[in-house]
């Protein structure tokens, strides 16, 4: 039986817009008209290159940006109308892990105080027992009791990542938005910490938002996967499916370039390059903002841009080319 409850939404984002205003004129479009839902116990997964909305996204679902337009809806509470009560539920039940496990931890608290201050803020622990729930946090991120006195900077990038996922689960929440936890790791502690995700998930009842820009990665962990491009989404669908049948380009594009261990594979695989430059996101037209990058792209691509539609059950592409 699938662990992923789809009778039970979670997060329901709407028509979710976040504008940026750049000087007195213009407007950066970090995330336009982006919509999706996440289901109970999945993990879903936001991929794109760098600037494309990923962690905006994130950040207005975990109130961090209070969007520009859209709404953001939590077990069907929009969370930008929440009272002071509600507000502080919905701050335990919703943590985020941030991408720089350098610069998200306080280099002035030790790590018993990073990890218990929300524990003891949601009366999840006293004064009194305060060492041991710290103590069992520590253990189901591979930790020990011995590191709950020291500061961040007496630890490696994967030691201070594994400090900043317990310290989003200590206080027992129900989602987790994973901004690309692990791109700022070595290869080597990339696959660990992806692996102990995994396992606190099933343990934990998690649900998960993970972001990244490695497809294989995403494909990995995730149940279902939306491919960003500048803004906007341009295909969503099931992991395995978008890995098996990618529709739209810039997909394509994204699958190509992921590396391959096999060198005969490498001579083999045909990958895609793509010319020109990645558009500006202030004032983007009113088009495919992939066109000019698109070796498909037609007339109708730079006229106008392609509404998200179902080309078949669960496969969703915005694209003026696919049938």
């Amino acid at each position: 039986m699938s662990r992923v409850n789809y009778d039970e939404p979670l997060f329901e984002v709407k028509d979710l817009c976040q504008y940026f205003p750049v000087g007195r004129r213009h407007r950066l479009k970090a995330v336009d008209h982006v919509s999706f839902t996440i289901y109970k116990g999945e993990t879903l997964g936001l991929v794109g290159e760098s600037g494309c909305g990923k962690s905006t996204t994130g950040r207005c679902m975990v109130k961090l940006y209070k969007p520009t337009a859209g709404q953001v809806l939590f077990k069907g509470r929009d969370v930008f109308a929440l009272n002071a009560e509600e507000e502080k539920r919905f701050h335990k039940e919703v943590q985020m892990i941030f991408q720089n496990p350098h610069s998200s931890l306080n280099p002035r608290q030790t790590v018993k105080d990073i990890i218990g201050y929300g524990m003891k803020l949601h009366g999840l622990c006293t004064d009194a027992n305060m060492d041991e729930k710290v103590v069992e946090m520590l253990h189901r991120v591979g930790l020990n009791r011995d590191h709950m006195s020291r500061f961040p900077h007496e630890f490696s990038g994967g030691q201070k990542q594994r400090i900043g996922i317990a310290r989003a689960l200590a206080v027992e929440p129900e989602f987790v938005v994973c901004d690309e936890p692990i791109s700022a790791l070595d290869v080597s502690i990339q696959a660990q910490v992806l692996n102990m995700l995994r396992e606190l998930q099933k343990e934990m009842g998690l649900t998960y938002l993970f972001i990244a820009h490695d497809l294989s990665v995403v494909k990995y962990i995730s149940d279902r996967i939306v491919v960003m491009y500048l803004g906007t989404m341009v295909e969503f669908a099931e992991a395995e499916e978008i890995y098996a049948n990618p529709l739209h380009p810039y997909t394509q594009v994204l699958l190509s370039s992921i590396p391959v261990a096999d060198p005969r594979a490498v001579r083999e695989k045909k990958r895609i390059v793509v010319k020109g430059e990645v558009p500006s996101p202030i004032d983007p037209p009113d088009a495919c903002r992939f066109a000019e990058r698109c070796p498909h792209a037609t007339e109708a691509c730079r006229k106008s841009a392609p509404p998200l539609r179902e080309v078949k059950p669960g496969h969703f592409v915005a694209c003026h080319a696919v049938e």
